[in-house]
């Protein structure tokens, strides 16, 4: 049985004071639960501080993303070690976001993706389609060239390795796909993930959803069977909302 994960990206988000206000707002509400996995994605500046007030706790940090070199010449870039060196268990991979605007392809996510393996991490690697994509009817084609640059790297540590589903048109937008599209997609991943790796790492990886996760959608979306948790982006930014949407991920 996979447990659910549940993580929230803050993008650019909350300063170091905020980042730990929050998370101690968290370890308060969250610490009773053992039934789902939650993880929080600070900005780069805060990841120390938080990873300090979460020691005593379960939750666990993530990264929003990271390099795929260890060291070197790379002005501005933070290598994986570096993450794991500060606490991080966790990087998020591959965001819609970072393709978008930083001209992440899937050949540079693949890199990072190996990378961040190499130095320990987990990964939860973005696949998704934007609107025009899904119009033209190209979303299983979009989201398989995505996973395959994902699964590159070719994992055997199948726990390290998180897929969260985020239609690009979803997120931001307060447009959420329905928990039928969204089953629809998450069970071609599954599929495609059996057909990549066998039926044991299909069976055993994590797939989240993302793209205006809230409290008053999460139920409905974390009740399908192939959604496994959620990559929570602006309602991770408040506590009540948040803790909501991990307790709506509880197994029935």
């Amino acid at each position: 049985m996979r447990t659910p994960f549940v993580v929230g990206n803050w993008k650019l988000h909350k300063t170091v004071a905020e980042a730990q206000a929050l998370v101690t707002e968290l370890k308060n509400q969250l610490g009773a639960i053992r039934d789902v996995a939650v993880g929080v994605a600070p900005p780069f500046t805060a990841l120390w501080p938080v990873a300090r007030r979460l020691e005593d706790s379960t939750i666990a940090l993530a990264a929003q993303n990271c390099f795929w070199e260890d060291k070197g010449a790379w002005t501005g870039e933070v290598a994986p070690g570096m993450l794991a060196d500060v606490g991080c268990t966790w990087t998020i991979i591959g965001h819609s976001e970072r393709r978008t605007h930083f001209g992440e392809t899937d050949a540079t996510v693949g890199k990072r993706v190996a990378a961040a393996l190499r130095a320990g991490l987990g990964v939860i690697g973005c696949v998704g389609e934007t609107d025009a994509q899904r119009d033209a009817g190209q979303t299983f084609a979009v989201v398989d060239a995505h996973l395959d640059g994902i699964l590159a790297a070719a994992p055997k540590d199948w726990d390290k390795l998180v897929i969260a589903y985020e239609p690009v048109w979803a997120i931001g937008t307060g447009r959420t796909a329905t928990p039928a599209q969204a089953q629809e997609v998450h069970a071609h991943i599954r599929g495609r993930l059996r057909a990549r790796l066998g039926d044991a790492a299909a069976a055993a990886i994590r797939i989240q959803y993302g793209g205006s996760v809230k409290a008053s959608n999460a139920e409905t979306l974390l009740k399908e069977p192939d959604i496994d948790g959620a990559l929570v982006g602006g309602a991770s930014l408040d506590a009540a909302e948040f803790v909501a949407i991990v307790k709506a991920a509880r197994p029935k």
